[in-house]
């Protein structure tokens, strides 16, 4: 039965004793190696703010060891964790999303009578290859122009960005629709002439760059803000501050169009393969007619998987969303609790989003780790986590360490988390969740002060260090 209430303290004994048998069969006490008390080195990490951990069997949920387990902190993206088992339950691990081209009329000599529709089917990994794939299929289809409209259609309300309280042009704070593309991220690229600046868009990929009409940016005379977003003409509109710009660069910009941003590209795309297409307007109703082609995602516990190792915050939303067939994140979030209180037993989950980046979300390190355990000790979860790096006190990696680690990393400002399993060097399986927030901190932050706050890296790496020299700890306390 899994509780607190049977948690050894946080200052559990530096030596944990086991019999071993002598030649004469007499059993003695042998003691394992020495290792640092909890409390020890949370104080030598001098994080402040507040730190939760709990360690416990993963297979019986017997708690070994916790320190303020019932505090709710904020996950970050451990919350992805959470909106796995919500996705793979709901959904199933073998669900396809597709992406489909949409005929309203005949094709005759080449010449599509009605409109071609993009309908999106709420598929978070849509690329540009992707697309460009799509556009070789609909000239093989016999397309080669489109009389009418090419409409664009998600499906679902399109959420500008998931967290309003992120500065507005970070890469990881994108809209959320059904119909979305590359992240829902566009590349910015730019180059000093003699001029002044020369300033590109693009939807690229590892093999073409195609550029795009929906968004532009603008070099302004300013000093902050660095970046100004408006949507002005139903755009993408950016202007950069002149200051802010060395003599060439380039980054991710977020998406707060995706599905005219998603037609925009299949235009591009599709010139070079002798299609001609207008320029995309959105549909807000379904589309009725002959489905030209259709392209399908991977499988979820695919998408899951690979959410778990890049962390991407727009395929975490969009699985929620899938998942909870709700309109909005807050909505959907609700939802997930609803889903980790019925399943998992859990009482105070509080999550706002599925991605982690809204900071409002709380849950305790208890609670997390009873979600692992009644997961599963070998469950779907554990087999699709990233293996994590054991390093030793020096924080090196140590190679081929005997003991293994899978588990979700979870990153904000002043907020460190990792969740997951232990397998020790004598096979036992452990479920452990620690959570490290200096809150206060954070929240005196500023928004532009955000994408990178002075002292987070080294305040982040402080956290890390500790996350570390706790799993050595439990590995070899804890063994079987």
């Amino acid at each position: 039965m899994f509780g607190v209430a049977e948690a050894a303290l946080a200052n559990a004994p530096a030596r944990s004793l086991v019999p071993t048998r002598k030649p004469s069969g007499k059993s003695i006490p042998v003691a394992k190696p020495v290792v640092k008390g909890a409390s020890a080195l949370i104080q030598e990490a001098n994080l402040g703010g507040k730190i939760g951990f709990v360690v416990a069997d993963a297979r019986t949920g017997k708690v070994l060891e916790q320190h303020n387990g019932s505090s709710s902190l904020p996950p970050a993206s451990v919350a992805k964790a959470l909106t796995t088992l919500f996705a793979l339950d709901k959904l199933g691990a073998a669900k396809r999303f597709k992406t489909q081209l949409i005929a309203t009329g005949p094709v005759r000599n080449g010449v599509l009578a009605g409109d071609l529709v993009v309908k999106g089917g709420g598929d978070p990994t849509l690329s540009t290859d992707d697309l460009d794939a799509m556009a070789a299929k609909l000239r093989a289809a016999g397309v080669t122009s489109v009389k009418g409209k090419m409409r664009v259609h998600g499906g679902m309300p399109v959420i500008a960005q998931i967290d309003r309280e992120q500065p507005e042009h970070v890469g990881y704070n994108p809209a959320v629709a059904g119909l979305n593309l590359n992240f829902n991220r566009v590349y910015m690229e730019w180059r000093r002439t003699s001029n002044g600046y020369s300033v590109k868009m693009d939807a690229r990929s590892d093999r073409i760059r195609p550029g795009i009409g929906f968004a532009k940016t603008t070099v302004a005379s300013r000093d902050l803000p660095i970046f100004k977003y408006s949507g002005q003409g139903g755009k993408d509109n950016w202007s950069v501050a002149r200051k802010a710009l060395g003599k060439s660069g380039g980054r991710w910009l977020p998406v707060r169009r995706p599905e005219i941003y998603t037609g925009d590209v299949l235009q591009t795309v599709a010139r070079s393969h002798g299609v001609k297409l207008p320029f995309p307007v959105k549909s807000t109703t379904a589309p009725r007619g002959k489905v030209l082609v259709e392209h399908s995602s991977p499988e979820v516990r695919v998408i899951a998987r690979d959410m778990l190792r890049f962390s991407t915050n727009l395929t975490a939303e969009v699985l929620g969303l899938q998942a909870s067939g709700a309109s909005s994140l807050k909505a959907s979030a609700r939802s997930m609790n609803s889903y980790l209180k019925s399943k998992f037993g859990l009482k105070n989950v509080k999550l706002v989003d599925h991605s982690g980046l809204g900071d409002s979300s709380q849950i305790s390190a208890q609670e997390m780790v009873q979600t692992l355990v009644g997961a599963g000790s070998n469950g779907q979860l554990r087999s699709i986590l990233k293996t994590i790096a054991v390093r030793d006190d020096d924080h090196k990696v140590v190679q081929n360490s005997a003991t293994k680690v899978v588990a979700k990393t979870g990153t904000l400002n002043f907020v460190s988390a990792l969740a997951g399993y232990i397998r020790t060097p004598d096979g036992r399986d452990l479920a452990f969740a620690m959570f490290m927030a200096d809150e206060p901190r954070r929240k005196a932050l500023k928004k532009s002060e955000r994408e990178a706050p002075r002292g987070s890296r080294s305040w982040n790496g402080r956290a890390k260090k500790l996350q570390s020299k706790l799993i050595n700890r439990w590995a070899a306390l804890h063994g079987s």
